[in-house]
């Protein structure tokens, strides 16, 4: 269709020009003695027009004449470009291969060339393929356990750091410090980030894993729920994440149980409702004598959730107020009768106020459900208090019978 359109435009102007021509009959007169030209006008001006054609072409031979050295030298930098770009896709093709020698000898041979008239990247595009080169090459040192090869490549990196490479150089170094266990560097190198940079998906993960190294479970708390919020770590990651760095902070708070406590609750109300967090707090604050404290968190747990494994410590706190604990208990006891941890907690509560018929019931009421060392002890050190002599001994006998069964049956598995 286009070539039918111009074909009938150029037929148009030859037609015009053909009835242009005989409606001009003058003529144009050349008199140069003893010559005289005559020629008619539509030729004279023809004549023109091609001498003003040769005139243009001979011209622009001239000029494209004297910028061949330049093309040239465009074309040469063109397929310069283009062969580096290549070794670039190269060296990450090969890189994700793992094969690391091969990608820096290729990032040496890309060193090699002269990039631009001072030896530097020089524009965009140059200055992307060398960063891809450097950071490459600088990953791939590293997995060759080459600090040579790694100081080198990272010099190089740095020197791009005003081309937009900086961000991408330092948190490959923050990896590589992890890496090499350099914490020190790693947290130089996430210092250097910007605020934005540091609020990256990317980022928080190698600031968690540094906080993780390092100890700073607080800082661990905070990326954590950071990442999770913006659905980077999937629920039972992060979770366990969580967990982790509450039972770091409880250990942490040991020697003040009045600050485990606003630790305590400050968490979350499932943070809270975790059993290992809880048994924790409660051992922490058993051994610290914080009865009280110890006695509002149990109380509190196992009001929501029954867990027989914390009763212990609840019990064994040797403060506080034993009545208000045993009444407690006495409370569980309606909707639990026949958990043996919950029956021996009661008779060590009552053996320490001094409810003796009571402290009987409950420890006999625990053997009749479990059988157990602990519950055979204190029934010995009942009747030892009672003056019950043959019944402690009893008592004590059993309760040594028990510990050298439960301690054959461990050598067993052992051996096994």
């Amino acid at each position: 269709m286009r070539t039918l359109f111009w074909f009938l435009t150029l037929a148009a102007l030859a037609i015009g020009v053909t009835l242009l021509g005989r409606l001009t009959d003058g003529y144009v007169l050349w008199v140069l003695p003893p010559w005289r030209v005559e020629l008619s006008f539509n030729l004279f001006v023809l004549l023109q027009l091609a001498i003003l054609l040769v005139v243009y072409l001979l011209l622009r031979l001239i000029i494209n004449t004297l910028r061949l050295p330049g093309v040239v030298a465009a074309y040469r930098a063109r397929r310069a470009r283009a062969r580096r770009e290549r070794t670039a896709s190269e060296m990450l093709r090969l890189f994700w291969e793992g094969r690391y020698s091969q990608v820096l000898k290729l990032a040496d041979k890309f060193s090699r060339e002269k990039i631009g008239a001072d030896g530097t990247a020089s524009g965009r595009g140059e200055t992307v393929t060398a960063g891809i080169v450097a950071l490459v090459a600088l990953e791939a040192a590293h997995a060759l356990h080459d600090p040579q090869r790694s100081a080198h490549w990272q010099s190089r990196a740095a020197a791009l750091d005003d081309a937009g490479w900086r961000t991408a150089r330092l948190m490959a170094e923050m990896r590589i410090a992890l890496d090499g266990r350099d914490f020190g560097a790693a947290r130089a190198a996430l210092e250097q980030l910007g605020p934005k940079e540091r609020r990256q998906v990317s980022a928080q993960r190698l600031a968690l894993r540094l906080a993780q190294e390092e100890g700073n479970w607080a800082e661990v708390l905070r990326i954590t729920r950071l990442l999770e919020k913006h659905h980077a770590l999937n629920t039972e990651q992060a979770r366990s994440l969580r967990l982790a760095a509450q039972r770091r902070l409880i250990e942490a708070c040991a020697d003040d149980p009045a600050q485990l406590m606003r630790h305590w609750r400050g968490m979350t109300a499932e943070e809270r409702r975790d059993v290992q967090l809880a048994l924790k707090a409660s051992r922490l604050l058993a051994a610290a004598s914080a009865c009280a404290e110890c006695a509002e968190l149990v109380e509190e747990f196992l009001d929501e959730t029954w867990e027989p494994a914390l009763i212990k410590d609840y019990a064994a706190c040797p403060g506080g107020d034993v009545l208000g604990r045993i009444a407690h208990c006495e409370k569980w006891l309606a909707a639990h009768p026949q958990d043996a941890e919950l029956l021996l907690a009661l008779g060590r509560l009552c053996f320490r106020h001094e409810l003796w018929g009571k402290a009987q019931s409950y420890l006999e009421a625990a053997l009749a459900v479990t059988p157990s060392c602990e519950a055979h002890l204190e029934l010995a050190r009942l009747f030892d208090r009672l003056e019950w002599v043959d019944e402690a001994n009893r008592h004590y006998r059993a309760a040594a019978d028990c510990q050298d069964a439960a301690s054959q049956s461990r050598g067993g598995r052992k051996s096994v």
